[in-house]
This record gives C-alpha cells, sequence and structure tokens, in this order.
C-alpha cells in the first residue's frame, strides 16, 4: 500500500471593522479593511496552539494610531511596518468584556477581537490611520513595539474622534486551511 500526500496549507485571514457612532448612536463613519497578521501573531497562533512553552503572550487589547498614511509605512510582517507610526494617546485599551470570542465562520474557525473607545476616550481631530491588537500591557499609555504587535492595520475614512463620539474596532481572524 502506498502512502498518499496530503498538502494542507494553513493560513489567517484577516478584516477590521471600524465605525464611529454620534452620542446619540447615529453611524457617522465605517470602514472595513484586510489587516496584516505580523510574524508575532503568526508565531503566537501557532506556537500557542502547539503548547509551545515561551510562545508570544496571548493579545491583550488595542491601541490606535494616526501616521499610518504618512512616511510609507505600510503594515508589513517585521520591522517598523509592524507597529504603530504615531500613537493616539489614551487609546491603549483592553479588550471589551467576554472578547476575545471564538465561533466557526463556514468552515474557518474565527477569532474576534472588539474594543469600544466611549465618548472622551481617544479624542483627536486627525484622522485615525491605524491600529494594533498587542499582547503587552494595555494600561501603558505609550505604543507598542513590532516584537509586541499580534496584528495592524492601515485605515482610510475614520476623519476624527470627537470629545461625545464612540469608536468601535472589532476583528476578525478567520483561521482555515
Amino acid at each position: 500500500m502506498s502512502a498518499q500526500a496530503v498538502s494542507e496549507r494553513c493560513r489567517i485571514i484577516g478584516t477590521v471593522t471600524i465605525e464611529r457612532h454620534d452620542s446619540a448612536g447615529n453611524l457617522l463613519e465605517r470602514c472595513e479593511v484586510h489587516n496584516l497578521v505580523t510574524q508575532v501573531g503568526d508565531q503566537m497562533y501557532f506556537e500557542r496552539a502547539a503548547g509551545i512553552v515561551g510562545a508570544p503572550a496571548a493579545p491583550t487589547g488595542m491601541r490606535l494610531g494616526t501616521g499610518a498614511n504618512t512616511g510609507g509605512n505600510a503594515p508589513a510582517k517585521t520591522g517598523t511596518g509592524a507597529a504603530l507610526t504615531t500613537y493616539l494617546s489614551g487609546s491603549n485599551k483592553a479588550f471589551d468584556a467576554t472578547w476575545p470570542q471564538s465561533s466557526l465562520n463556514g468552515s474557518a474557525r474565527r477569532i474576534q477581537y472588539k474594543v469600544t473607545y466611549g465618548a472622551g476616550v481617544a479624542t483627536t481631530t486627525s484622522p485615525i490611520t491605524e491600529a494594533v491588537i498587542v499582547n503587552d500591557n494595555p494600561a501603558t499609555d505609550a505604543t507598542s513595539p513590532a516584537s509586541n504587535t499580534i496584528t495592524r492595520v492601515a485605515v482610510a475614512g475614520i476623519s476624527s474622534k470627537g470629545a461625545s463620539d464612540v469608536l468601535t474596532v472589532t476583528w476578525n481572524h478567520d483561521l482555515s486551511s
């Protein structure tokens, strides 16, 4: 009897939805884009799943930025493109209660993360152009290095966040073969 080769390719497909609502709950802006899982993120998902000691820590929260569309710092798997370009002060937030979540999305396993930036939190008159999921302490009001960044996205379409606005950032990572 001969052995049959089975080829399987595992991949992570990520999307991010960002919505800005006014104080009455009216949708002001919405954008949905694909995000990039960094090399640290790939390592975290696969090594933690395999139970490897020393794997990167699990994600702890999110941060926002205002510099992705300046200086050519597009999202990248490693290096400077794997971290925020310009950190938005006060945007370091732990995930909302009951998040992250896991579910089936067709044949893919969906891991979903969510942070809600309420009124008075992470306000800015500048466009919000980037976001990251990190695995370091979200209580620290500072940017995270690439070595602590699980995933990064560059966005267009969120013009600002006023003091009474609510911004919701939802990430979907679909793990499939």
